[in-house]
């Protein structure tokens, strides 16, 4: 039979040995479930799950992440404009974004500050994003944006109301607060994920840019984008087109001074035959930006008189053939269904 001793320190053997394993599984499942935290429910892990969205191309649901949708008084609060347009919120207007990382991580009080790059179609970005804690489920942490990762466009579009971002055709009459009665160069709020480029493009029969891309990478920030169309070379034709259809009926008037017609022809004496007119040589017409519209730039022509001249003094007949060098230009209004008003003028009929 074993001395009682010899089972008393065996015991407490076990014992120890079961204690010690049993601290090493509790600090393994801490460790487990640190770093499970960590992969999973941290705020990088948060803003990693954000950007894998937009990877995705999953506008709609990037939106019910927690902190980025935001309210108008919001935006209002931050010094950006209320009304600003949800129209690029959408997948058809998203970018590519890829090789999107964690770089650091920084707590300050109950904010944490998740820095990340990423490469924004070909282009290479960092934003950083403040979240906040959002709850728990159960014994793991929930987070939000504390600052909505939402920035705002201001966009210009000189001499087209209809354009295009990341190939998502706008037209800014649908979708600006003052609907048909927008002001072309008002700026046009619109509402912009960060990260993510913006590429905004004309492309019509009157009006063509290649475009301009814009990062957005400072979450809740006004972005202002200014972009100028330029005349297409279809436009320009039907200018030159209606110009000179309009200098040929002036030419058909009978009159030294046609009405409403930049050129004209000033004798001192009487004339004995009715003036004849023709073009002689048509201009060669330039359309370039103005404003909200267009302008034919100053150019010049030629049209060419026959008339006789009597003379006051012994009453001779003077056979009078001439050229008259003169001056085009005019304005050009885009109406809103799209056709162009033509008002040609020059230095006699202004």
């Amino acid at each position: 039979m074993q001395p009682p001793r010899k089972r008393r320190r065996t015991l407490a053997l076990d014992l120890t040995l079961l204690a010690i394993v049993g601290v090493l599984l509790i600090a393994a499942t801490a460790a487990a479930v640190g770093a499970i935290q960590t992969q999973f429910y941290s705020p990088s892990a948060f803003v990693e799950r954000y950007l894998g969205m937009l990877s995705d191309g999953r506008a709609a649901e990037a939106l019910t992440v927690p902190g980025v949708v935001v309210e108008s008084a919001e935006l209002e609060a931050a010094g950006l404009p209320a009304s600003a347009s949800e129209a690029l919120l959408r997948r058809a207007a998203l970018a590519p974004l890829s090789d999107a990382r964690v770089v650091s991580e920084e707590t300050d009080g109950d904010i944490t500050r998740v820095t990340v790059e990423y490469v924004a179609a070909g282009y290479e970005g960092t934003t950083t994003f403040d979240v906040a804690p959002n709850g728990m489920i159960g014994i793991a942490p929930t987070w939000r944006f504390a600052t909505s990762p939402l920035a705002v466009m201001d966009l210009v579009v000189k001499g087209s109301t209809v354009f295009s971002v990341n190939g998502f055709e706008i037209d800014k009459r649908q979708v600006s607060v003052d609907g048909a009665d927008a002001e072309p160069l008002d700026p046009l709020p619109l509402l912009v994920f960060s990260p993510g480029l913006y590429s905004v493009s004309v492309d019509t029969a009157i009006s063509a840019t290649p475009g301009v891309a814009v990062l957005s990478d400072s979450p809740f920030r006004s972005i202002p984008v200014e972009i100028q169309a330029e005349a297409t070379d279809e436009f320009v034709a039907v200018v030159q087109q209606e110009v000179e259809a309009f200098l040929t009926r002036c030419a058909t008037q009978e009159v030294l001074q046609p009405t409403g017609c930049p050129f004209g022809y000033t004798v001192q004496d009487r004339i004995d035959s009715l003036p004849k007119w023709s073009i002689a040589r048509q201009p060669t017409v330039a359309v370039t930006p103005e404003g909200a519209g267009w302008r034919i730039a100053p150019t010049e022509a030629v049209a060419h008189i026959e008339v006789d001249i009597q003379s006051l003094f012994d009453g001779s007949i003077t056979q009078v053939a001439e050229d008259v060098p003169f001056i085009v230009e005019g304005e050009i209004t885009v109406q809103p269904d799209g056709r162009a008003s033509i008002v040609v003028t020059g230095p006699d009929t202004r």
